[in-house]
């Protein structure tokens, strides 16, 4: 009898060992059977949303600088301002499509910024956001460059220069007007991102009117249209410290050298700290004006997923 239950135990030991080879070589088999985007696909939802934003940074300042570009590089002849006011508007209503549904969109630090100031987005995913931007909008700005390569010297005859007939580094970053002093270009920062925070707050507000679903990108872009248009003429209207200070940095190393910071009486630093600011503003305005006053949810648990939804589906840009 002993005998017989020991060849049963070392009969039943010897068939989990070939399930357990049969299952390690099914997994293996899994794994090389995988296509090649399984393999490449991302499992971290915060690194997702870190690609996202640079994806959409990046396609963000390629649609606004092309469109400067092709405005300035054609003398003018290929739609002037409002070529590139319209060209911007739709730039970002693209680069939201391309990325809303995974990051939010913000591909802006100034609305990531203010998400995290009203806590609807976490602090720990603001680094990897505003990193990914400024390096999206740098990757965009070495693209123009090397797209647009033959017009700019063939513009500029060789010489890259921030100031003068010739300039071309407007193209990449935002200069002010020769009028504009340094408290009125901050002002105008300000007022433009807080404005544009107000109106996306209330685009995605589901308690108020907002956008049909599926069309909050064109409302995005319709506003960065109207506010192009209304204020866009003191100093390019950036509302963007990514979308500017990113291809100034990049101008500064490809050719046009450090007076793109010195310009402007240094004005290279009113177009981050103002839509940082301004953003803040218009978001606490927003909630202090209108979302705050809404009729609450008794459920708390419909409360909770409607800060969720917000957080998934939050866009905004500028360019």
């Amino acid at each position: 009898m002993g005998t017989q239950n020991l060849q049963k135990r070392m009969s039943e030991a010897d068939a989990t060992k070939g399930d357990r080879r049969s299952s390690k070589y099914s997994t293996l088999d899994m794994k090389e059977n995988r296509s090649c985007l399984e393999r490449i696909a991302l499992r971290n939802s915060l690194a997702k949303e870190t690609l996202s934003e640079f994806f959409g940074t990046c396609l963000l300042v390629t649609f606004t600088c092309c469109s400067v570009a092709t405005s300035v590089l054609n003398y003018g002849t290929s739609g002037g301002t409002l070529g590139v006011i319209v060209g911007c508007a739709l730039g970002v209503t693209m680069a939201i499509y391309a990325t809303g549904g995974v990051s939010g969109g913000h591909i802006n630090p100034a609305v990531s910024f203010a998400m995290c100031m009203t806590g609807k987005m976490s602090w720990v995913k603001l680094p990897f956001y505003v990193s990914a931007q400024f390096l999206g909008a740098i990757t965009g700005s070495a693209a123009v460059f090397g797209v647009y390569y033959d017009a700019l010297m063939k513009y500029s005859g060789g010489v890259l220069t921030v100031t003068g007939p010739n300039a071309t580094a407007h193209i990449f970053a935002t200069y002010p007007s020769p009028y504009l002093s340094t408290i009125n270009g901050l002002a105008d920062q300000m007022m433009s991102t807080a404005l544009l925070l107000i109106l996306v707050f209330a685009i995605f507000d589901k308690k108020n009117i907002a956008a049909p679903n599926g069309l909050e990108p064109v409302a995005v872009g319709l506003l960065i249209l109207a506010l192009g248009l209304s204020l866009g003429s003191n100093c390019g209207g950036a509302m963007n410290p990514a979308r500017d200070l990113g291809p100034r940095i990049f101008t500064a190393l490809a050719g046009w050298g450090s007076e793109v910071f010195t310009a402007g009486n240094n004005f290279w630093w009113i177009p981050v700290v103002g839509p940082m600011c301004g953003a803040v503003i218009g978001a606490y305005i927003y909630i202090l004006c209108i979302e705050a006053h809404h009729k609450k949810e008794p459920d708390a648990l419909n409360h909770n997923l409607d800060i969720d939804h917000f957080e998934k589906h939050e866009l905004a840009s500028m360019a």
